[in-house]
């Protein structure tokens, strides 16, 4: 998705903080790429080199050239792996519903098999006078996580 978005104009695309950010991030969710731990461990006044090496992991990766077909896939792949990561307990409901929410569904124009994450998400960020439980909401959020992974694996079943 952030590829995708490196297309955009120069005041929208990511920032290179961010870019070196998810080099960490694909570092410790096990993804290999020869690129990816120079792009991780760039120091903050190398961040300028990030692009480019951003750009040289994803084409190591085979991620290159991205359609616009190719991006929904990918939201949709993110939605359904931090679903399972919710569900597995590797992350947190709270932080994954965002995810969910702010980086899928509503790129997605908000499907009907996200709507109870993206329901949830927003009751999060309503302003209220009472903080809402936490836990109560953690397991609403997994219990709506794995039931949009039963949803998603039935219909791949029936196809």
């Amino acid at each position: 998705m952030t590829a995708a978005d490196l297309a955009l104009e120069p005041w929208q695309r990511p920032s290179d903080a961010h870019l070196v950010q998810l080099g960490l991030d694909a570092l410790m969710a096990d993804i290999e790429a020869p690129s990816l731990p120079l792009l991780a461990g760039l120091a903050r006044g190398e961040y300028p080199q990030a692009r480019e090496l951003f750009d040289l992991a994803l084409e190591e990766l085979g991620l290159l050239p991205l359609a616009s077909e190719d991006l929904a896939e990918a939201r949709w792949t993110a939605a359904r792996w931090w679903a399972g990561q919710i569900v597995g307990s590797q992350l947190d409901p709270v932080h994954g519903a965002k995810l969910i929410y702010e980086e899928a569904a509503a790129e997605l124009d908000y499907p009907d098999a996200l709507q109870p994450i993206v329901d949830l998400a927003r009751a999060l960020a309503l302003p209220n006078d009472r903080p809402p439980d936490q836990q109560h909401i953690r397991d609403r959020v997994t219990s709506a996580a794995r039931d949009f992974l039963a949803t998603e694996a039935h219909q791949n079943r029936s196809l």
